[in-house]
């Protein structure tokens, strides 16, 4: 299987690893990534203003960019490029004559039509390559490894364009139990992290991240399993100092351990919080291993 590949700036910057961790992963399940050639910034938030054409330029043109390599169906890792993305395009398609107007307006540039679409990696492993496929790939299952599945906001809200049950989300649950962890959630697996408040309200975002990580343990977790680069930097960075902090794992990092590829592959040595003691523990990754 070959899927179109937008990656967005954070992926190529501050989540490195968790795109080496999942073309390792897709390799293993034959699918290839083939990467967008001329791809931009996806505009970080869709725009609130209704009537601002240009704000939204950017995402747009990112569909018309996938129609020019003659597909209609792209795939991203990163959660807000993901939100951005979906509601722009579905922002253009409700009324076709904004289409018209922001390919007009690019000088002859986009001739975007409104038939692509964008998917999350979660989506693509959920409704493309199936569950069963992938727990048949599992050649070290996490057996005894609690983990927390926290979803935060932009895989779920708005309601439009989520990839889940707002409410009741299981695409990560289901994933961890397919690679033999144990499951453990709470209400606030859906709260907002607090975002890019991080950089003007840090206290705001520490009580949220000790108020979730304090859940998980409740609940037996050992780890917590995440897909948004901005909330893994917030629950990495901002865990209290009180007690242990839990290793914040991409979902990415743990397929790969459950299909036993090298842990070299998998970025594991790009975090503030150690994810080596929890994997060693449960006799995860060969005693000595360097990640380095």
């Amino acid at each position: 299987m070959q899927v179109a590949y937008y990656p967005g700036c954070t992926i190529k910057v501050s989540a490195q690893h968790h795109e080496r961790a999942a073309l390792a992963v897709l390799r293993a399940l034959n699918i290839e990534l083939c990467e967008l050639p001329e791809w931009n910034c996806c505009g970080v938030l869709h725009s609130l203003t209704d009537d601002n054409l240009i704000r939204h330029m950017a995402p747009i043109r990112m569909f018309a960019r996938l129609e020019e390599q003659g597909a209609h169906e792209m795939t991203t890792l990163c959660d807000m490029c993901f939100n951005t993305l979906a509601q722009a395009n579905t922002w253009a398609k409700e009324r076709p004559e904004r289409i018209r107007a922001i390919n007009s307006t690019s000088g002859g540039e986009l001739d975007y039509d409104g038939r692509a679409q964008i998917l999350h990696l979660l989506q693509l492993l959920r409704d493309r390559v199936g569950l069963a496929a992938i727990k048949a790939r599992v050649r070290r299952p996490l057996r005894g490894l609690t983990i927390y599945p926290y979803y935060g906001c932009k895989l779920l809200r708005p309601s439009e364009v989520a990839m889940d049950d707002p409410e009741t989300p299981r695409v990560l649950h289901d994933l961890m139990l397919a690679l033999g962890a144990t499951v453990a959630e709470g209400p606030l697996q859906t709260q907002c992290c607090g975002s890019y408040h991080v950089v003007d309200r840090e206290q705001l975002v520490t009580n949220r991240v000790a108020a979730t990580t304090d859940e998980a343990r409740e609940r037996g977790a050992e780890a917590l399993v995440l897909s948004c680069p901005l909330c893994h930097y917030n629950f990495d960075s901002f865990q209290g100092s009180n007690h242990a902090a839990l290793p914040i794992f991409y979902y990415t990092q743990l397929m790969g351990i459950a299909f036993g590829l090298e842990p070299e592959e998998l970025g594991l040595d790009a975090h503030r919080v150690a994810l080596l003691p929890v994997l060693l523990e449960h006799e995860l990754v060969p005693e000595g291993v360097q990640v380095n």
